[in-house]
């Protein structure tokens, strides 16, 4: 005797997930840093992350009332560049800026508000674009030169580290759009997204003697290539694949090998080459505040801190060691932040004193532009 089947149960369609939390607000201290900050802090807290009122409003009067952007402005040579040179920074014991580079003034000129048609910037447009060329013209190799004549293969390292450095001036500046620029960049993301689709992305140390080096052919991306990229949104979304594989390659352990490659016979260090997460951990935050902040900063502007977990609870942390104003401090001690990392002088600091509460207004405005370039909500207080 067969048993009837009983009624299967009617199929219940899944539930779909809830949506995802949207991001809580961040709280942006502007009138705090009104009443604290330079004028040149003042003025990208205003635009940069308030979005109160665009530029060319009257407020854009106020980086001309700096001194420090004045100062710098006025030490640009004739020939438009600053000490005949391009990426040499101040030493520590500076007061005035004496020794440095072309790129980096241009550079902390725009981090103090100034645009590409002020005249110091204009001046030192022709020159760094020149600097795009892919030519041999020892006259364009400033302090990579020397005048004891350079070897071939260290002069083209030159070379092409100059010229990624001038792009990425040149798109802070705002030239996305100049067909120059925009050739440069397109060689420069080949060069580097050829490296990281190839084997040798996986392996590119070779030994040389009792050390492992970069081989002479590893091209992983450079500080100076992230930083063009990340001011060229539209080139960014028309190159998203290549840069989902940036992506990946800086969300991956860093390896214990340094960053020194193999140039033609000589190894040479090569600081600027990122071979990965530079933020794997606390610790690497502790070690130097201002360059974490600098990272994270590059990383909202790729796009690329939203979608990381790690960095998404770095940014957290720093936000967390704000008091009950907005305004942040140290985690530990009430010391200054400082750093001897070449790579951030730039951008830190742009007060021209660090005495009082001028300690804190620097890092306050950074989190918050942070937290706007990662699309967090912005509560003014």
């Amino acid at each position: 005797m067969t048993l009837p089947t009983p009624p299967s149960a009617p199929l219940v369609p899944p539930q779909p997930s809830p949506p995802p939390l949207p991001p809580s607000p961040v709280q942006f201290p502007l009138g705090w840093l009104l009443e604290h900050a330079s004028a040149a802090i003042k003025y990208r807290a205003i635009t940069d992350v308030a979005k109160l009122v665009a530029p060319g409003d009257k407020v854009s009067s106020l980086p001309f009332t700096h001194r420090p952007a004045l100062t710098l402005a006025i030490q640009q040579g004739a020939d438009g560049t600053w000490n005949h040179s391009m990426l040499t920074v101040p030493s520590s014991r500076s007061e005035h800026f004496e020794g440095v580079g072309t790129i980096n003034a241009v550079r902390r000129l725009l981090e103090y508000g100034w645009d590409r048609d002020t005249p110091p910037v204009a001046h030192a447009r022709r020159v760094l674009f020149r600097l795009l060329a892919e030519d041999d013209d020892p006259d364009y190799l400033f302090e990579f030169g020397g005048k004891a004549g350079v070897d071939e293969d260290v002069a083209r390292r030159g070379r092409a580290v100059l010229r990624e450095a001038a792009a990425a001036a040149l798109a802070q500046a705002g030239y996305e759009g100049d067909p120059r620029l925009r050739g440069a960049a397109k060689r420069i993301l080949e060069r580097v997204n050829g490296f990281l689709k190839s084997p040798l992305a996986q392996k590119p140390f070779v030994r040389v003697g009792n050390q492992h080096v970069l081989a002479p052919e590893a091209a992983p991306p450079s500080l100076y290539a992230l930083e063009l990229f990340a001011h060229m949104p539209l080139f960014r979304i028309e190159n998203f694949e290549a840069m989902d594989r940036i992506y990946q390659h800086l969300s991956q352990p860093l390896p214990r090998q340094e960053a020194v490659q193999l140039c033609g016979k000589k190894v040479i260090s090569q600081p600027h080459l990122m071979l990965g997460d530079m933020l794997a951990n606390r610790n690497a935050v502790d070690a130097d505040v201002v360059w974490a902040i600098v990272w994270l900063e590059l990383m909202a502007r790729l796009g690329f801190l939203r979608r990381n977990e790690n960095w998404s609870r770095l940014l957290d942390r720093f936000l967390e060691d704000r008091d009950a104003g907005g305004v942040w401090h140290p985690h530990k001690g009430m010391g200054t932040a400082r750093s001897t990392n070449p790579f951030v002088w730039a951008m830190y600091s742009l007060e021209e004193t660090q005495a009082g509460d001028e300690r804190w207004t620097d890092m306050t405005f950074r989190l918050g532009l942070i937290a706007r370039l990662s699309g967090r909500p912005i509560e003014l207080v």
